[in-house]
């Protein structure tokens, strides 16, 4: 009897590496999603039960399945939606996606998008564990300890990845500031392709550059923001948001920006690391 569910999540799982085929991402993305296909394929349990009996740690025992996969199959059997693909596919909404999350409504998912420049689950878990969750206007603890609850339910993360005093491998500010420069020049040249994004985009028109790239054993995606904040501002072609993984599968991302106020005005800075831009700005 064919597993439906099995070769639903590895049909989904072969889109996300055909439009990394197309979009010209590194081959070793490409290739970890084409080999996580096909594995899921051969199955003989549905994943959903193995999911479901065992949690998120049974499927990082599954030869050829990394912990950013792991995490994309986790959120597609528990909300039917897999958010990478959609990433890759329009850039997906973010305040359908935060929406999803219980007591979170359209105010509240604006005020994080707008407050700490993120838009993907992901992100969001590691803001709620590292206390940047707390900046945004209306999260009290409790609030913050749902989101927590309902995140590490739906993508399987592992409370202790987030300890305070565990430090979570990410970029140099300079080597974002690199691949926003390259990212820039690439989509102001129209050497990049291009995605149709759902929100603002009534025409329904392939217009946002996305670039990959793989630098210093870290693989970036980066595309223009097209948030709410972003169009009101006329700051599309300005905030430019970078996705980033590793070979260990650690991933998150940040938005760079041109400062408008302070000593760094004028210059691209990475919202979150304003210091640590500053900092590479004066060893220039």
């Amino acid at each position: 009897m064919p597993n439906d569910k099995n070769k639903e999540v590895a049909s989904k799982l072969r889109e996300i590496a055909n439009l990394l085929s197309e979009q010209k991402a590194s081959p070793f993305r490409i290739n970890a999603y084409l080999s996580a296909a096909k594995t899921i394929d051969k199955m003989a349990e549905p994943v959903e039960d193995l999911l479901r009996r065992e949690g998120f740690s049974a499927l990082l025992e599954i030869p050829g399945i990394g912990e950013g996969i792991a995490r994309s199959i986790t959120e597609f059997v528990m909300t039917g939606r897999m958010s990478r693909l959609e990433s890759l596919q329009t850039g997906h909404d973010p305040i359908a996606l935060f929406e999803q999350i219980p007591g979170i409504g359209p105010r509240s998912a604006h005020r994080i998008i707008e407050t700490l420049h993120i838009d993907t689950l992901e992100a969001l878990e590691l803001a709620a564990h590292n206390g940047r969750l707390k900046q945004v206007p209306g999260f009290s603890t409790k609030k913050i300890e749902l989101v927590q609850t309902w995140l590490t339910h739906v993508l399987g993360f592992r409370r202790p990845r987030f300890e305070p005093q565990q430090t979570i491998a990410e970029p140099p500010v300079g080597l974002l500031l690199k691949i926003d420069e390259q990212y820039r020049k690439k989509a102001e040249a129209g050497e990049l392709p291009t995605i149709a994004p759902k929100r603002f985009n009534p025409s329904g028109e392939a217009w946002l550059p996305i670039m990959h790239a793989t630098r210093q054993g870290w693989h970036f995606t980066a595309l223009y923001s097209n948030t709410a904040r972003a169009h009101q501002l006329d700051r599309v072609k300005d905030w430019v948001v970078i996705f980033f993984y590793d070979d260990r599968h650690h991933e998150g991302q940040y938005t760079v920006v041109t400062e408008t106020r302070g000593a760094a005005i004028g210059r691209r800075v990475v919202r979150g690391r304003e210091q640590e831009c500053s900092d590479y700005y004066s060893a220039q």
